[in-house]
Order: C-alpha cells, then sequence, then structure tokens
C-alpha cells in the first residue's frame, strides 16, 4: 500500500471542533477511505463506506482474534494504553468492545431493561424529574442549558435503573468523564493518570454498592446482574466493566446531544416554532437532533482476515474509522443534509450504529430527549440563545457544546 498523506485534518483543533462539517465534506470528496497517519487508522467518511465496515461479517472491534498477545501489547505501549490495571480490565475491555459469544452473552444479560415496553414504562418517573429539575429553574431569566439542566438527567435515570442512589449521580458522571476522555486522540501521561485514577475510585465504589445489593437485592439491573454472575453468565471483571459501561454510556453522549439538539433548534427557529405548532413532531424532530449533531461521531473496527470493501482490498488486521458524524451529513443520503429538518422523513441515520453493536440505550435516551424538550417548549414561551458562539468540546470521538447559554420566558 502507498496510503495518501496529503490530509490537512487536525480533529483536536478548534476550527474543528466549532465546525467540522467542512472538514467531513472535504474527505467524502476524496477518492475511496482515506489514510489518517497520525492515528494509524483509514477513514471512512461517506454513508455508504461506513455502513458496508460496519456491516461486513469480517470487522470486529477487538484484536483478540486477530493479532497476538505480543502485537497487542506493542500497539498498547505504542498508543500509551498501557500500564493501567484497572482500565485495562473494566474500560479496555467492555461489551461495546468485544465481539461475538462473549459479546452476545454480556448483551443478552442487560438487554432486557433496555426493550422499548421496558423504558417506557419509565416515562411517568422520567416527567415527574424533569418537572420538578424545570420548577426549580424556571424563575431565572438565564441558565446554562448544559450544567444546570441537561447534565442532571440521563445520568440520574439511568442511575436508578442500574439502581445507584440519587445521590450519588454527580460523582458518576464526573468519574465517567475522566474516564472516556482517554479514548479520544490526545492520549497524554496526564490524561492517562487522570483516567486510571478514576476508574480505581469508580471500581471501588461499585465494589460496595454490589457488596449491599447481594444482602439487600432490589429491583434494579446490579440486583438483576449478581444473578447472572452467579449463574455463570458473567465474570467478576465482566460485571464491573459492564456496570461502568451502562453508567458512562448513560452520561456523556445524551448530555452532549441533548446541547447539540437545542442549539439546532436556536439556530433553525422555524424548526422550534414549528415544534410548537405541532407536538407529535417531536419524536421525529428527536431522531434528527441524532443526525444532526451525531454525539459519538468516530468509531473503529477492524478486518479478521484480508478484505476487498470501499473499492479496494485491505490485509488483516488493518484499522478502519468509521466517521458517523460525515456520515450523516453525506448529501448524497439526505437531501439538504446541513440542513435541521424537525419533520424529516425518511431518516435512516446512523448516530447509533449498526448491526451488532447497535446501540443499546437508544430508546431510553430518545424518551429523555422527547421529555425534555417537549416539557420545555410548553412551558416556555420563548428560548434564546444567551450567548454568541459557544464552545464545543474537541477531539473526533465527542460532539456537544462545553457550555449552552440560553434566555427564556415563561409561557
Amino acid at each position: 500500500m502507498s496510503p495518501s498523506t496529503d490530509l490537512s485534518f487536525a480533529p483536536l483543533s478548534e476550527a474543528f471542533a466549532q465546525d467540522p462539517y467542512p472538514f467531513y465534506a472535504a474527505l467524502r470528496a476524496r477518492d475511496g477511505l482515506t489514510w489518517f497517519e497520525d492515528f494509524d487508522i483509514w477513514l471512512a467518511s461517506r454513508f455508504d463506506d461506513v455502513t458496508e465496515i460496519v456491516m461486513h461479517g469480517k470487522m470486529v472491534r477487538s484484536l483478540d482474534h486477530i493479532a497476538s498477545a505480543e502485537d497487542i501489547a506493542a500497539r498498547k505501549r505504542a498508543g500509551n494504553w498501557h500500564d493501567m490495571p484497572h482500565h485495562s480490565r473494566f474500560v479496555q475491555f467492555s461489551l461495546l468492545d468485544s465481539d461475538g459469544e462473549v459479546h452476545d452473552r454480556l448483551r443478552k444479560q442487560v438487554f432486557k431493561l433496555f426493550t422499548p415496553v421496558m423504558v417506557g414504562k419509565l416515562r411517568d418517573e422520567i416527567q415527574a424529574y424533569v418537572d420538578r429539575l424545570v420548577d426549580s429553574l424556571a424563575d431565572r431569566p438565564e441558565i446554562d442549558f448544559i450544567e444546570d439542566l441537561a447534565a442532571h438527567v440521563p445520568g440520574h435515570i439511568i442511575g436508578r435503573i442500574l439502581g445507584v442512589p440519587d445521590e450519588d449521580c454527580p460523582q458518576l458522571r464526573v468519574w465517567s468523564e475522566n474516564i472516556v476522555q482517554f479514548f479520544d486522540i490526545d492520549r497524554s501521561d496526564e490524561r492517562k493518570e487522570l483516567a486510571e485514577r478514576n476508574t480505581t475510585e469508580f471500581y471501588h465504589y461499585l465494589l460496595e454498592l454490589k457488596a449491599k445489593r447481594e444482602t439487600d437485592p432490589r429491583d434494579d439491573l446490579l440486583s438483576l446482574m449478581i444473578e447472572a454472575e452467579q449463574a455463570g453468565h458473567m465474570t467478576h471483571d465482566e460485571f464491573f466493566s459492564t456496570a461502568m459501561l451502562i453508567l458512562m454510556a448513560g452520561h456523556g453522549s445524551t448530555i452532549d446531544v441533548l446541547g447539540s439538539g437545542m442549539h439546532a433548534l436556536l439556530k433553525f427557529p422555524q424548526e422550534m416554532q414549528r415544534l410548537r405548532d405541532e407536538p407529535a413532531l417531536m419524536k421525529t424532530a428527536v431522531q434528527e437532533m441524532f443526525r444532526y449533531e451525531s454525539p459519538l461521531p468516530f468509531f473503529h473496527r477492524y478486518c479478521t482476515e484480508e478484505v476487498e470493501i470501499c473499492g479496494r482490498k485491505f490485509p488483516k488486521g488493518t484499522k478502519f474509522g468509521v466517521l458517523y458524524g460525515s456520515a450523516n451529513r453525506d448529501p448524497k443520503q439526505f437531501a439538504d443534509a446541513d440542513r435541521f429538518d424537525a419533520g424529516r422523513g425518511p431518516n435512516h441515520h446512523i448516530a447509533f450504529g449498526r448491526g451488532a453493536h447497535f446501540c443499546l440505550g437508544n430508546h431510553l435516551a430518545r424518551l429523555d430527549m422527547d421529555i425534555i424538550f417537549s416539557t420545555l417548549l410548553r412551558r416556555f414561551r420563548t428560548i434564546e440563545l444567551a450567548e454568541d458562539n459557544p464552545v464545543y468540546k474537541r477531539g473526533l470521538s465527542v460532539r456537544g457544546p462545553e457550555a449552552l447559554r440560553i434566555a427564556w420566558t415563561k409561557a
């Protein structure tokens, strides 16, 4: 192979954070996949290419079955993933980064609590919580939508499902964010130490909570997982890895898409008015929020053998970067792709992934968003942006505003 390296692509830059879509458009305009030397990866940016990779039968997320232990260790050292005992046990291995039998077995243990029927039973509880939260904020003329509102809902709800006391949920968000940040391109020693220390603290917290549930089981996911472990369906490490993953996945990405979704409505006020006039469109609008600003815009795959894909052959072990954020703005797939359309249909976006790794929590995330935005549009006559150019998080693996100041007036 003689991959092209003439790539102007800086995903840690301020310009990319504020608006990655011109960069994505430039990638889509190139022939085939694009080699990104800084990350040792082939980038797929077009909708068809991303879909072909994630649905291909020879693609996996883990190197376990395609590389030797020595090669995996060498790759970890090269990427600064080594010497992280707890992060390695509970974060680098997870339901998300497993394949085949292991992935199917772990997913089966928790899937039953994330079906549309089970999630739908939480609607009244989520609505009551959101109402109380909005009550506490309604008299303030201006808030930070992220910190004051969005950050309080997803983690609280996923914590309730798992069985975490309400008062501990804010700390779970801190641990989650400090652990997940190490999955982006910047893996400095400082960020590495932060991720390992927070994983260790998270583990010891869950260890104590598990001990309590073993003597006092309840109707929650932790108790269900304890039964699964006792029945031999989960190991000790798989128990904690899965619990951490569920809590981490239930925090960051939903907070991010709540923020970018609100920002989209503020940038397209005619669509906000459309939702006020037609509240039944909210479910469609929520799907459009995921397409328009995919909160997890980047994932990876490895091929387990030589494959011919996306127009050329790639050897066994090749790493592919699938850019969901770019694919969901591909004009060949979505008409007027850079416009937020609350009534867009059909809207076959891939923000939740495809295939075996389709997002387990997608129904819960969409319900949270439906309730939050419907409540705000019902209770506030005006909602406006109270700052110029909100700052977005830097990185290839995340997409969402760091803060979002809004002003509102009650209905």
